[in-house]
């Protein structure tokens, strides 16, 4: 394979999980009888989520879905508790830190862990560049030595330390049974990535005093107990200096190579706090981290092509698509990934329509149709999560809020009452919030994705051919979806749906459930208005979707902007602002709800792109390139800064007036400090990134979408090989049914066909493993800047 196609290999990682519950927590100093906590997320020492706080309870249940991209490489993940203060800093209850190579270990299963004590001295992240090299000299006097000669040469990945880029320097000690010599290199402003290149000289031999009885004696030390230490340290100036990190090397490693240099993950300091764990309580955590190795597109064309056939096999069941939700049955992930890839090559409806009819063939009773957990009823709820985001957040988010907002009490049930209730009134406060809930779907067929009105269509299509003397089932095809598993889920869970930015108080999701019990008894109903909104997004009138005619909001938050005209550094220069894109336009806002201080339309955005870390000495910057000025961002953390990035890069990807160039630096002092351009409006000197999304609502990666399926299969090996036993045990025996039996969890109708495509799938899998395991062989060297040396510990 050609050097440029290896290139392009990508390691693309996320994170999905779930903040549960905490339970025992303490001891907080005087906070146990009124302990209010919150708990965040952590890749490295950067906070990448909170939770909202949870009131006056040592065992709180948090709820609460993250889901992310992580941008960069990582050490490790955190989550610490905290107990919330109003009126001082916020208090470390304890925290549980997961190194990124065991997190593969816990696959989205719920667990407890143990909440340790939280020690300065253990809050590291990054990595140190050094070399040791053992020289011989002759002293003055003629006597023979070694010194140890150690370069420090740069720091990658330093934390932030109190919000803020730190001011590193470096302490260098070779630490003996009898010395502990100590050196220092210069302090480093404003950088997490310090270039030292400071070399410092170690005397690790002493000779004795030259006689006529003897030649050169060499006293030497016991090489063996001798080790350097390096400590980074941020400088505080007027306060204490702040601990980053160490890393020990023992001499002894020059003993068979002169010369030794090397990446070193920085460790934590071994002398920390001893405290009991036990005492601190424990947290119940969900996690699913993934790695996907991605390599270049060639190598997925079989494989893809495959899978985009599907529909066209006859029978259904005999395709690629078909046996993978066959095999992953059992995983709830299983088909999530194939529904992804069909629909952004347009094959998904003659797909799901195909499969629906045949599970149409095995029911026998109209009022079950599309009940159970089936291969059909799995892919359309994934499409509609995918499709349907927008369309939620334009039907429900501005009725969801006011439930939330307003906080009416709505319980009905006379056992669950509390003191004070009037169940009268809260029948009346639910039935006007199930009225408004109601109407807002029922008014939203214009906005309803036309792929959503496709597979309505098809749906309500077969089972009128299935049960023609039904004239309800047309209606309940498309209301098990539409009302059940769409918006009755949502309304139920609206932070899962991106509708709510927490988990609702255990009042409000009481509220929720109440109302979303009576959306799925209405859904069922033959209310006029819901039929008119079923016939409206299952009709055969083509229609447009007015979802991108519609302002929808694609993100929103609070970021740091820098000011504009004013110096380059300084920290009045950038100030609070809540930035928000929809697919019209890019405003800042003073706070959220305000006014925009600034719009500017997204159609007049020339580029969106990351800025050099140098440019104003703060991380995650990225720059809004347009028609009057450049736009500086920092976003709060690295995956929200990558999350702005993508939206505004595909809000804008089609732009006219897109730059093919950019400067990843500002322009100051009369000129551009990236490439000391001197001219303001002279091209950029990098080029821009290419946005290879062809669609701004689906935000699909087909090539990861690929060999995240390659995955699945290999996962499910033993079950592809199952099913190729019972393709070739039923086309060779035609016995009794107790020999169908035996494979009723595989549908197979046509086995020589259905084999075939087993052939297909296992022929590509060995070659995309042989791909895989060919790139695998140029992993990275140890003590390179990709797989660093973890190194001793205190």
């Amino acid at each position: 394979m050609a050097e440029e196609d290896d290139a392009r290999i990508r390691i693309l990682q996320s994170l999905r999980g779930k903040i549960c519950a905490a339970k025992n927590l303490g001891p907080v100093p005087n906070r146990q009888r009124d302990l209010c906590t919150f708990c965040t997320v952590s890749l490295d020492q950067e906070e990448v989520f909170r939770t909202k706080v949870f009131d006056k309870s040592g065992s709180p249940f948090y709820g609460e879905d993250f889901y992310f991209e992580i941008p960069r490489p990582f050490q490790g993940l955190s989550f610490y508790v905290y107990a919330k203060s109003v009126f001082q800093r916020d208090l470390p209850v304890g925290k549980v830190s997961i190194r990124k190579d065991d997190l593969c270990k816990y696959k989205g299963k719920e667990q407890w862990f143990s909440l340790q004590p939280v020690d300065p001295n253990s809050e590291v992240q990054g990595k140190v560049h050094l070399e040791m090299r053992l020289n011989e000299v002759i002293t003055d006097n003629g006597s023979v030595g070694q010194h140890l000669l150690v370069q420090i040469i740069e720091c990658q990945g330093l934390p932030l330390i109190s919000g803020q880029i730190c001011d590193p320097y470096a302490t260098v000690s070779l630490v003996g049974p009898a010395r502990s010599d100590q050196k220092k290199t210069k302090v480093k402003k404003k950088t997490s990535n310090p270039l030292f290149e400071e070399t410092f000289f170690f005397e690790v031999t002493r000779s004795s005093s030259y006689s006529k009885k003897s030649h050169f004696q060499v006293e030497e030390e016991d090489i063996e107990k001798l080790e350097l230490k390096v400590d980074l340290w941020n400088n505080e100036n007027l306060a204490q200096d702040v601990f980053l990190g160490e890393t020990r090397v023992p001499v002894k490693i020059l003993r068979n190579d002169h010369i030794h240099k090397a990446w070193y993950l920085l460790q934590p300091k071994g002398n920390g706090s001893k405290s009991k764990s036990d005492d601190l309580g424990s947290l119940l955590l969900k996690l699913a981290y993934v790695e996907d190795t991605v390599l270049p597109s060639a190598c997925y064309i079989q494989l893809c092509n495959l899978l985009l056939k599907s529909p066209d096999v006859k029978p259904i069941s005999a395709s690629s698509a078909h046996i993978l939700g066959d095999i992953c049955r059992e995983r709830y992930e299983g088909v999530l990934p194939m529904v992804r890839l069909l629909l952004h090559h347009n094959r998904f409806v003659p797909f799901v329509s195909a499969v629906a009819a045949l599970e149409l063939d095995n029911t026998q009773e109209a009022n079950t149709i599309f009940r159970g957990n089936s291969l059909a009823t799995r892919c359309i709820d994934d499409m509609m999560k995918i499709v349907g985001k927008n369309y939620l957040a334009v039907t429900l988010k501005p009725v969801i809020d006011e439930i939330c907002e307003s906080n009416k009490t709505c319980e009905i049930d006379p056992n669950k009452l509390k003191e004070g209730d009037n169940v009268e009134v809260n029948k009346e406060n639910l039935q006007v919030y199930v009225q408004k809930v109601f109407s807002s779907i029922t008014q939203s067929n214009a906005n309803c994705p036309p792929s959503m009105c496709a597979v309505f269509r098809s749906l309500r299509h077969l089972a009128c051919k299935r049960f023609p003397a039904d004239p309800h089932v047309q209606y309940s095809a498309v209301s098990s979806f539409v009302f059940l598993r769409f918006f009755a889920v949502a309304v139920l869970s609206p932070h899962s749906y991106q509708l709510r930015s927490h988990h609702p108080d255990p009042d409000i999701s009481r509220t929720l459930t109440l109302i979303s019990k009576t959306i799925q008894t209405l859904g069922s109903w033959g209310s006029l208005s819901k039929k008119l909104f079923l016939d409206e997004i299952s009709s055969n009138v083509g229609k447009e979707s007015s979802g991108l005619e519609d302002a929808v909001v694609l993100k929103e938050g609070e970021v740091q902007k820098r000011a504009q005209g004013r110096k380059r550094l300084g920290k009045k220069n950038f100030k609070k602002r809540w930035l928000r894109v929809t697919n019209r336009e890019l405003s800042y806002h003073k706070h959220k709800g305000k006014e925009a201080v600034c719009i500017i339309n997204v159609k007049n955005i020339q580029a969106v792109e990351k800025l050099d870390e140098s440019a104003f000495n703060r991380k995650n910057m990225f720059q809004v390139v347009h028609a009057e000025k450049q736009l500086y961002v920092q976003a709060r953390n690295c995956v929200e800064a990558c999350e702005w990035l993508d939206v505004l890069g595909q809000v804008s990807r089609c732009n006219e007036g897109r730059l093919a160039n950019f400067h990843p630096s500002t322009y100051t002092g009369g000129s551009w400090q990236c490439c000391k351009s001197q001219s303001s409006s002279s091209p950029g000197c990098k080029p821009c990134t290419i946005n290879m999304q062809a669609n701004l609502q689906l935000d699909i990666d087909c090539d990861r979408e690929t060999e995240r399926i390659f995955s699945l299969l290999s996962a499910n090996d033993t079950n592809l090989q199952n099913m190729e036993d019972a393709c070739a045990s039923l086309a060779v025996y035609q016995g009794p049914q107790r020999e169908q039996e035996e494979y009723s969890k595989f549908t197979i109708q046509e086995p020589k066909e259905t084999f075939q495509t087993l052939k297909q799938l296992r022929n590509i899998m060995v070659e995309l493993q042989r791909q895989h395991e060919m790139r695998n062989d140029t992993t990275a060297q140890y003590g390179s800047l990709d797989n660093p040396i973890v190194g001793k510990t205190s």
